[in-house]
């Protein structure tokens, strides 16, 4: 019985570890733990990552003149409401110091219904993550650690992808 569940529990880290067949992914062979990752809401209220520790979270960091973010966020947009993704925090993170007004209509030409906007604060999580270009989403696992990277464009609707992802969630 102990070889059991040794095998299932080795089994299944070693499928966690697994990188689906999406180009962009880079999976972290070491967590990465964060102190203080702050940004904005709407009404300049300091949001915290730590806050949403328990649940899966994936930072997405956009602009409005990002052309890949447009083709991308609609699907980012779905999986917010994907019912196998119940514990998913999906946080749209606007890096492109564009105001409330550009960025709202960005989501409205774009149907976006289910997401919320978010402002990098003052001191930018761009540098303090290292961003290397738009749009770049971090996953971060029920205990705050960034696990995985996407960074460009990707369709979050994918089926691998998505199977990959319930792994985490």
């Amino acid at each position: 019985m102990r070889f059991l569940i040794l095998f299932i529990f080795l089994f299944s880290n070693s499928l966690a570890n697994e990188v689906p067949n999406i180009k962009n992914i880079v999976i972290n062979k070491e967590l990465k733990t964060y102190d203080n990752i702050t940004f904005l809401d709407v009404n300049e209220k300091m949001i915290r990552l730590k806050d949403y520790k328990g649940s899966l979270v994936l930072l997405n960091f956009w602009a409005t003149w990002c052309a890949p973010c447009k083709e991308e966020m609609p699907s980012l947009d779905a999986l917010k409401i994907n019912p196998n993704f119940d514990n998913i925090e999906i946080l749209p993170i606007n890096i492109g110091k564009d105001n409330l007004n550009k960025s709202e209509n960005f989501f409205k030409d774009l149907d976006i219904k289910h997401l919320n906007i978010y402002f990098d604060n003052p001191v930018t999580l761009a540098n303090e993550l290292s961003l290397r270009g738009l749009p770049t989403t971090i996953l971060f696992n029920k205990e705050s650690k960034e696990f995985a990277r996407i960074i460009g464009s990707i369709d979050f609707g994918d089926k691998e992808f998505l199977k990959w992802l319930k792994l985490y969630n």
